[in-house]
């Protein structure tokens, strides 16, 4: 499995987005399973609507469900550790999105994201130090 953040949904998404090549080319060829949550959905859509408009955004959306992209549903027992990322990495500073792509990760032991974000996610870790790894 690997982890999607927003940074790569919105440049497979925008053609006019500089990484937009290079997530196109991961998307295509991955054969991986995806997921992602529902903070970087929501992040998602605030910033299409904006970028793409409405009709391409839920084209993306109905594109999500049709690949089978899992959604990591979180729960109120998971706002402490949320809480504790964000102020770890508040000098970053890091947001709900990112924060719940390293639960994401602590929870299911997968350390792989597509990201465009490589500053941000080459200086997370997770509960066990563990780096992510960026792959696109």
């Amino acid at each position: 499995m690997i982890l999607v953040d927003t940074g790569a949904w919105l440049a497979l998404a925008d053609k006019g987005d500089a990484y937009h090549g290079r997530c196109v080319a991961f998307f295509r060829s991955n054969r991986e399973p995806l997921m992602t949550t529902y903070p970087v959905l929501v992040e998602c859509v605030h910033l299409m609507l904006r970028r793409i408009g409405v009709i391409k955004t839920l084209a993306w959306m109905e594109t999500l469900a049709a690949q089978g992209v899992g959604v990591f549903a979180m729960g109120a027992d998971h706002l402490p550790r949320l809480a504790e990322l964000m102020r770890q990495y508040a000098d970053l500073p890091m947001d709900l999105a990112d924060a719940s792509l390293v639960l994401l990760a602590e929870e299911f032991g997968e350390g792989r994201v597509v990201s465009t974000d490589e500053r941000d996610f080459h200086a997370y870790r997770c509960r066990a130090s563990t780096r992510l790894a960026i792959c696109c």
